[in-house]
Formats: C-alpha cells, sequence, structure tokens
C-alpha cells in the first residue's frame, strides 16, 4: 500500500509538471520600451514619459487567460522635455511624488477578446488612490534575438480622468475653457524578455 501510494503521488507530480512548464517569466527591458502620455494644453496635446519602470509578465503559453502582470513606475522620472513643468508635475499640484513615489499596476484577470488580443484587470495605484481598471493589450508575438535569449512584445492603451486621482490643478481662461483637459492618454509599449532558468547547483 505504501509503495501504491508515493507511485500514485509520482504520477500526480509528472501530470503537473506540463502546466508548470507552461509559465514563462518575461522581464521588461526598459532600453526598448516606452510608457508615454499625452494631454490636452490650450489647443494641443503635449506629449510626456516615464523614464523609470520595470514589470513582469508571467505568461502562461497553454492558457494566456491564466497569465499575470505586475507594472511599477518611478513617477519622479517624468519627463516633458521641459524642466520647469516637470519639477510643477512632481509636485503636489500634480503626481506629489514625496509621497506617492510609485505608480502600479497589479493584474486580477485576463480575458481573451480577440487574436491576440486581451483585456487585462487589476489594481491601479496612482498618487494614493487605488482603483480597479482594465486595459486592453495586444501581444506582438515572440522572437529569438542574435543572443540567443526570447523576446515577447505588448502594447497597451488607457484613457484615464485625472481627477479620479486627484490630479485636479487647472487655470480658467479668460475667453472660457480650461488650460489642460481632464483626460490623459497612456501608451505602454514593451518589450520583455525571458528569464532563463537558473542553473542547478552542484
Amino acid at each position: 500500500m505504501r509503495r501504491f501510494a508515493l507511485a500514485f503521488a509520482f504520477v500526480l507530480a509528472l501530470a503537473a509538471l506540463p502546466a508548470l512548464a507552461a509559465v514563462e517569466t518575461y522581464t521588461v527591458d526598459r532600453a526598448h520600451s516606452e510608457v508615454s502620455f499625452q494631454i490636452r494644453h490650450f489647443v494641443t496635446n503635449v506629449r510626456g514619459q516615464f523614464d523609470q519602470y520595470e514589470g513582469t509578465i508571467w505568461f502562461d503559453t497553454e492558457n494566456p487567460e491564466a497569465s499575470r502582470v505586475e507594472f511599477e513606475i518611478d513617477a519622479a522620472s517624468i519627463n516633458t522635455f521641459n524642466a520647469d513643468r516637470d519639477k510643477h508635475l512632481r509636485s503636489d499640484d500634480f503626481f506629489a511624488v514625496e509621497k506617492h513615489p510609485k505608480i502600479s499596476f497589479k493584474s486580477s484577470k485576463i480575458k481573451k477578446t480577440g487574436e491576440n488580443a486581451y483585456a487585462v484587470t487589476g489594481t491601479f495605484v496612482l498618487r494614493g488612490v487605488t482603483k480597479e481598471i482594465t486595459l486592453p493589450v495586444t501581444f506582438l508575438g515572440t522572437v529569438k534575438d542574435p543572443w540567443g535569449s526570447t523576446r515577447a512584445g505588448f502594447e497597451a492603451t488607457a484613457a484615464l480622468d485625472r481627477k479620479d486621482y486627484g490630479i485636479n490643478w487647472n487655470r480658467a481662461l479668460d475667453q472660457g475653457g480650461f488650460v489642460l483637459g481632464d483626460e490623459a492618454k497612456i501608451s505602454i509599449n514593451l518589450e520583455t524578455v525571458l528569464k532563463k532558468p537558473e542553473a542547478a547547483g552542484p
């Protein structure tokens, strides 16, 4: 009976191996990725980006809907290519980076919506405000680079109302309207690298 129990446990362990092997860990290659945004200023759109961020995608190749993602941005790395404006954006009028240094997203559910298209729902934290949002994400495929690493591409877009996160600063114009729009359009383009399994010890 003892040998039967051990054999049964061994079979169960073998059966679990394909599922475990299907999950691949990808980390963001920041040198080939971009996190950018745009918002209306007077009558045009001002664009900017965040220069410091990191993320991990646990991609289930056999069941993509079982995948998950965690992503974190250094709020102080905001860059609109204007030093005075960036200083203002880091202040309490906008991102309040000393009080809230990180912007983060952690997925809780992924739903396939089309070929290589997914709705990724999760917890988003900005300026200390936590909300559940859903991002439309496109999987751009994988490729083997010349150095033997596997790379995977993902892109996502979102439209956020900045006032939902306590970013209320604005200034009225004499002829009506305001300096800034409320909606910020976010664009995330990620090139990720498959993490190689750690070598077994001696």
